[in-house]
């Protein structure tokens, strides 16, 4: 066995409309082609590559994230994305990695998907600081 790569995520939703405008109109993905599943859902896209799997369930657990802690997807226009969100009224978290090692200087936003799903984006160290935001 060998691995070849991440294929993609499901995200559980007890909304489906909010949950494919959060990730679409908000974020940028793509409703796509998805199999005549017996359920509802979504197959959300970046390209050609169907990444979010969106699942209908009528009632979610009260413990969202499972043994999961977050899913993460690379991106950029780090201070656009930040304007976005804050626009949208919803929190978030950046951090810088450190100057020297693995992924040196890497920007990782961190925030909730309508449902508590943590979503990280990673972006460029040459990525620009968002307004308001130290550089280093």
């Amino acid at each position: 066995m060998s691995v070849q790569g991440m294929n993609h995520f499901t995200v559980l939703s007890d909304n489906l409309e909010e949950t494919r405008k959060f990730y679409c109109d908000l974020l940028g993905f793509e409703e796509g082609a998805r199999p005549n599943f017996q359920f509802p859902g979504y197959w959300l896209y970046v390209g050609d590559q169907p990444i979010l799997h969106v699942i209908h369930r009528s009632q979610l657990n009260e413990v969202r994230g499972g043994v999961i802690d977050h899913m993460a997807f690379t991106a950029t226009d780090l201070p656009g994305t930040v304007a976005k969100l804050e626009k949208a009224g919803i929190a978030s978290e950046l951090r810088r990695l450190p100057p020297n090692g693995p992924r040196a200087g890497l920007w990782q936003l961190f925030f909730d998907d309508p449902h508590g799903g943590k979503v990280e984006f990673d972006f460029d160290k040459d990525e620009p600081a968002p307004s308001g935001h130290a550089t280093a």
